[in-house]
């Protein structure tokens, strides 16, 4: 059996990792296509290096651009590489640019898809990531869900014939990596500068347009970050670097203390290391889940409800609506003291996706 994994941005990366070392126990051919969406080094190569994923097979440089222009040229580059290998299998990975364009250029040839993380709803139809998994999910063969939750959304939209629960992938990885820097296996732990790792101090990233492009907006969650009783290490993605430059806001706002972001077992050695992470990325909250740090999401909602329900996310769509003193409280909440669980697997995910893979019957053509 021949599988392409289609990835291009940070997310999809960490996914891979697991994916990746999984197939390689196999005798399966699996091969990388990595679409260059992200093509920062902090958000590409590091990941490649430190999560021990073998380099793309395929590297097809598209670089930023409009939804569009993006979208597009991944499909023009993706449909020669997939004539040319008609595997067995494409694999997209999560909600972005690359993972629709993979997922269209598949079906058009008619190569059987699977959707990692399919299933994953947050109802805010703003957000260009919720139209691009919706999109996914409903022209795929195979939906893999990380949880009981994305499997009932499948089941509302007419999918559960295409749907199983695989478990998420990101839980293979992040409690590996979270062992190995507790076992001291990893470089010393990188934050920005005046930030003492022997005190109480937040973890911050913010990268989505909802709170980026607007430069009120923008400059008012800022303004509340450096403004709490403790430092916040933000960890500055770089379309937060061009949307404050571009607006010409300063992101070292009081306590805020700014640095780059970090390859994956230094993100989760800073998360180990904080008191509680604010930040309105997705895979973030789940790491702070499974690392057991409270979290405050900068969103009105969150595609990871289970979070929220055990108490260890807080939705907080404006930090600056709250008084000094509430919003204080929020960030710097106790820790849930009951059992959350593992509404996210036991960390075999990456398994699972493979042997489903392989006894995948349903594949003879969507209905």
């Amino acid at each position: 059996m021949k599988v392409i994994s289609i990835v291009g941005a940070r997310p999809q990366l960490v996914k891979l990792a697991p994916i990746a070392a999984t197939f390689a126990e196999t005798g399966h051919e699996h091969l990388i296509v990595h679409t260059g969406q992200h093509y920062d080094a902090d958000l590409s190569d590091v990941f490649f290096d430190g999560l021990g994923i073998p380099d793309p097979d395929v590297h097809l440089g598209v670089g930023s651009g409009s939804h569009g222009v993006q979208t597009g040229s991944v499909l023009s580059a993706l449909d020669p590489v997939l004539e040319r290998e008609r595997p067995d299998w494409v694999l997209v990975y999560g909600d972005t640019n690359s993972t629709i364009a993979g997922a269209l250029s598949a079906v058009k040839m008619h190569l059987p898809v699977a959707h990692l993380e399919a299933g994953l709803r947050s109802f805010n139809r703003r957000m260009p990531e919720e139209h691009n998994r919706v999109l996914t999910d409903h022209c795929a063969d195979l939906l893999l869900a990380p949880t009981q939750t994305a499997m009932h959304h499948l089941s509302g939209e007419g999918l559960a014939h295409r749907a199983r629960l695989a478990g998420d992938v990101m839980v293979d990885i992040c409690l590996k990596v979270r062992d190995a820097v507790r076992a001291g296996e990893h470089s010393a732990l990188a934050l920005p500068e005046g930030i003492d790792p022997s005190r109480p101090f937040l973890l911050a990233t913010l990268h989505r347009p909802d709170n980026t492009d607007d430069p009120d907006r923008l400059s008012s969650i800022l303004e509340s970050l450096g403004k709490l009783p403790v430092p916040v290490a933000l960890l500055a993605h770089p379309r937060l670097v061009a949307r404050a430059g571009t607006h010409g806001i300063n992101l070292a706002q009081g306590g805020v203390h700014v640095g780059r972001p970090l390859p994956y077992a230094g993100l989760v050695a800073a998360v180990l290391a904080s008191s509680g992470v604010v930040t309105d990325s997705g895979g973030l909250q789940k790491e702070a889940f499974l690392l057991r740090r409270v979290c405050s999401t900068v969103r009105p909602e969150t595609e990871w409800v289970e979070t929220v329900e055990t108490g260890w996310n807080a939705l907080v769509p404006d930090p600056y609506a709250l008084s000094p003193a509430e919003w204080a409280a929020t960030v710097t909440r106790t820790a849930p003291t009951a059992d959350p669980g593992t509404p996210y697997g036991d960390g075999r995910a990456a398994r699972n996706v493979v042997r489903i893979i392989e006894e995948w019957k349903g594949c003879g053509r969507r209905t």
